[in-house]
């Protein structure tokens, strides 16, 4: 349904809103295809991008951006938690200063949460609970190396 200008409905322009919050639930980041979220920014006043990397959450991917967006702008950048930003000393930093710090904090929150995800996922397994098939429903990391303490008996 269009309107005189050519434009959708009011009711078509929210549900596209609606459909694109849900793909893209925080500013600076997209998820692939297979899956993991990615962040990116553009350098102010030039046509190149720098790479903020690849994360499992959308959560990691978004505070990497805002530490990037936090050293590009200042503190008038629009953020996705400004309420994690610390006040730090803002300096002139190069797009490899700023990628590093901004996947760091992104590899922090990263970590952090596949931690919390593996106690949840021991305590589930504590408490008994499993598939109907009798086994126990894990999805490990494929990029993480095993422990070897842990044991698959």
């Amino acid at each position: 349904m269009e309107n005189n200008n050519g434009c959708c409905s009011v009711g078509e322009k929210r549900k596209q809103t609606r459909q694109h919050n849900q793909d893209k639930p925080y500013r600076g980041i997209r998820m692939r295809k297979w899956g993991k979220w990615v962040a990116e920014i553009r350098e102010p006043n030039k046509r190149s991008r720098i790479w903020l990397g690849s994360y499992s959450s959308p959560e990691a991917a978004a505070r990497a951006y805002d530490t990037a967006v936090f050293y590009l702008r200042g503190r008038s950048a629009r953020l996705n938690f400004p309420e994690y930003m610390v006040d730090d000393e803002l300096h002139d930093l190069s797009a490899s200063d700023i990628r590093k710090k901004a996947t760091e904090v992104g590899a922090r929150v990263d970590a952090l949460q596949q931690t919390i995800l593996r106690d949840n996922n021991n305590n589930n397994m504590d408490s008994g609970h499993v598939s109907d098939s009798g086994r126990v429903c894990l999805k490990p990391d494929l990029n993480e190396y095993p422990s070897p303490d842990e044991s698959w008996d």
